[in-house]
């Protein structure tokens, strides 16, 4: 395993659950974020460089000053409502961001890379569950970016001695058990925190989109990971590199799908609260289900997610959104 390894992105979500995991090895991760969406109080086990990936000469002087023998690279845009109407900032971004990165690596003989990638690459999949071989045909420019930083990433290993893996995300959700760091985004998107806000009354009425879809209680379903089990998954990936081995795509899922009814359902369970609905039209471009098929990652990193229940991915994010002195059962 590598004994130093730069994290991009690593104050945010998570990349900090990363960090933890790393030191938690005996390794210290070195986190390089511009803190445009991260935060600083979540770097906790190394040292923190505050750059913009798009500085080259940063990155270098970084991947220099650290001795860094393998990169983990989170850092990017990661909305897709804002994508959607701020493309270019995206493109910009995530593109730029990997294109200064690559350079840089190359320049000073790093060669190993664990990409935080999404499922949003494969868009409204033909089948389900959705592997490795389903047609990646993204639909938003957050699903393209990811999808071309993938390319990117085949192009620089074909042409050098780069190897990388890839790691398609599903739905993140929980937060570190120990309570350290948590879930912590503006605006925020997910589904759970959403949930959890509307149940303590510090956010507004969860919006539910759609009741009419073909599942069988009408909401649309998703596959959800624990954060934990996330950053478990990066672990094992630097261990597959470290091996020598090819490089290589592959899901991060359990392969078990949670509607949004029973996301509700399982706040409900764990805050003790009822969660207030407000119930709209079906977004566009919402597939009914996502669920991954996750055995390659099983069979080519070793890989499952070991807190697959619903209701403990909530309960370890619960305590981020609850007042003060409410009480959680874990």
């Amino acid at each position: 395993m590598p004994q130093r390894i730069m994290v991009t992105g690593g104050a945010g979500y998570i990349g900090s659950h990363c960090c933890k995991a790393l030191s938690q090895h005996g390794i210290e991760p070195v986190t390089f974020d511009n803190l445009s969406r991260g935060h600083r109080a979540a770097v906790k086990w190394g040292p923190l460089e505050v750059a913009d990936l798009r500085d080259r000469g940063a990155v270098v002087r970084a991947l220099t000053r650290h001795k860094i023998d393998a990169v983990i690279h989170f850092a990017a845009l990661a909305y897709v409502g804002e994508s959607m109407v701020m493309p270019t900032l995206y493109y910009d971004n995530n593109l730029d961001g990997m294109t200064s990165l690559l350079g840089a690596m190359a320049g000073v003989g790093v060669t190993k890379i664990v990409f935080s990638s999404s499922c949003a690459t494969y868009g409204v999949p033909d089948a389900l569950p959705i592997n490795e071989m389903s047609p990646q045909v993204p639909i938003n420019p957050y699903g393209r970016s990811k999808l071309f930083c993938e390319w990117m990433l085949r192009d620089a290993a074909a042409a050098s001695d780069l190897r990388y893996v890839a790691l398609r995300y599903f739905n993140a959700a929980g937060a570190d058990h120990d309570g350290e760091i948590g879930e912590d985004h503006t605006p925020e998107t997910h589904l759970i925190p959403l949930a959890l806000q509307a149940a303590y009354g510090t956010g507004p009425a969860l919006k539910v989109f759609g009741t009419d879809y073909p599942t069988p209680d009408g909401t649309c379903i998703r596959d959800y990971i624990h954060v934990e089990d996330l950053a478990r998954a990066h672990l094992r990936a630097l261990a597959y590199l470290d091996e020598g081995r090819d490089s290589l795509a592959v899901n991060l899922g359990t392969g078990r799908g949670a509607s949004v009814r029973d996301v509700i359902a399982a706040v409900e369970k764990v805050t003790g609260r009822k969660v207030p609905v407000v119930y709209e039209d079906r977004r566009a471009g919402d597939p009914a289900e996502l669920t991954a098929d996750p055995r390659l990652a099983a069979t080519r990193l070793g890989f499952r997610a070991k807190h697959r229940r619903l209701d403990r991915m909530v309960a370890d994010a619960a305590p981020w959104f609850a007042p003060e002195q409410e009480a959680i059962v874990r």
